[in-house]
C-alpha cells in the first residue's frame, strides 16, 4: 500500500523554530520587564511550536494524503499545505498518483498445446482513486503483482505458442483487459502491459528452426518450379511463332551470331549455303510469300 510516514516538512519546520524563537523573546521580555503574565504567552507559544510539525502538513503535487479523523475517514488531502488536528487526526496512508511499473512473470507455463514457455511482462499502472486504494486493499502493490502473474498464465493456457510468438500485440491487449478488469475496484487503472521476452525449451528452438529452414527451402522449391513453368510457356510460345514464320527464325539466327561476335570479337566462318540462306533480300521476299 502507499507510505504511512512522510519526511520533515520544512515549512512547518521553518514555522515551529520561529515560533519558539518568539516563545525565547517572550520570555526574556517577561524577565526584564517584571510581567510575569508573559511567561503564560511564552509557554502557549512553546506549546505551539511543538505541535505545528503535527498539525500542518505538505503533500507534493504527485501526492495525496488519506486522512482519518479518530479511525474514520475525514478527507482525501493535496497537494500543497493543510491542516490536520493533532492527536485527532492522522494522515495514516500517503499515495504516489504517478505513473509505476511492476514487473511480472510466468516460468514453465503450460501453452494450449502443452509447451513450457518462461515469459517475463511489464505492467504500467496509476493510482486514480486514492480513497479507493487506501481503503478497499491492504497492499495494492502487491496484489497488483498477483493478479498479473495470475493473468499471465491464464492466457498462456488458452494459447497457442505459435499465437503467443506471432501476435505479441494481442497479448499485450489481453492481459491489459483482464488485469484492468481485476483492479478497477482498488482504484488503481491499468496504463498498458508489455510483454518483453517469451522463452522456449532450446529442443523446441533447435526444432523450430529446422521446421522453419524445411518451409523456406519448400517455399524455394515452388517458386523455382513456377519460374521453370513460365520459361517452359515462353520456349512453347516462341517455338509456335518460328514455326508460322521461318523468317523469324533466320533473323533469330542473325542476330544470335551478331551478338556472338560482338561481345567476343571473334571471326566466324560460315558456308556459302548459309550466307544465301540468311541474305536478307531472300529473308524479306520469304516474309512476302508468307
Amino acid at each position: 500500500m502507499g507510505s504511512t510516514m512522510k519526511g520533515a516538512n520544512p515549512a512547518a519546520a521553518l514555522l515551529s523554530v520561529l515560533t519558539a524563537l518568539a516563545a525565547t523573546a517572550v520570555f526574556w521580555w517577561a524577565k526584564t520587564a517584571g510581567q510575569p503574565a508573559g511567561n503564560w504567552v511564552g509557554a502557549a507559544l512553546i506549546l505551539a511550536a511543538v505541535l505545528i510539525p503535527f498539525s500542518l502538513l505538505m503533500a507534493n503535487q504527485w501526492e495525496r494524503a488519506v486522512v482519518l479523523r479518530m479511525g474514520r475517514l475525514n478527507a482525501v488531502r493535496g497537494p500543497g499545505l493543510f491542516v490536520v488536528i493533532p492527536f485527532l487526526d492522522e494522515a495514516a496512508v500517503w499515495l504516489d498518483q504517478r505513473i509505476q511499473t511492476t514487473e511480472f512473470s510466468a516460468e514453465q507455463a503450460l501453452s494450449k498445446d502443452t509447451v513450457p514457455v518462461n515469459i517475463d511482462a511489464v505492467v504500467f499502472w496509476q493510482v486514480h482513486d486514492p480513497e479507493r486504494a487506501a481503503l478497499e486493499i491492504h497492499d495494492y502493490r502487491q496484489a497488483i503483482e498477483q493478479v498479473a502473474q495470475t493473468s499471465l498464465r491464464e492466457m498462456v493456457g488458452a494459447s497457442l505458442l505459435s499465437t503467443l510468438l506471432a501476435e505479441r500485440k494481442q497479448g499485450d491487449a489481453i492481459l491489459r483487459e483482464e488485469i484492468g478488469r481485476k483492479i478497477a475496484d482498488w482504484g488503481v487503472s491499468v496504463i498498458s502491459v508489455e510483454i518483453r521476452d517469451i522463452g522456449v525449451p532450446p529442443a523446441l528452438q533447435d526444432a523450430m528452426s529446422r521446421q522453419a529452414q524445411a518451409e523456406r527451402e519448400r517455399l524455394a522449391r515452388i517458386a523455382l518450379g513456377q519460374a521453370e513453368q513460365e520459361v517452359a510457356a515462353k520456349f512453347v510460345e516462341a517455338a509456335e511463332t518460328y514455326a508460322r514464320s521461318p523468317a523469324a527464325l533466320q533473323l533469330r539466327a542473325m542476330n544470335i551470331i551478331y551478338e556472338t561476335a560482338k561481345e567476343r570479337g571473334t571471326t566466324i566462318l560460315m558456308p556459302t549455303s548459309m550466307v544465301d540462306a540468311m541474305n536478307p533480300t531472300a529473308v524479306m521476299a520469304a516474309m512476302r510469300d508468307a
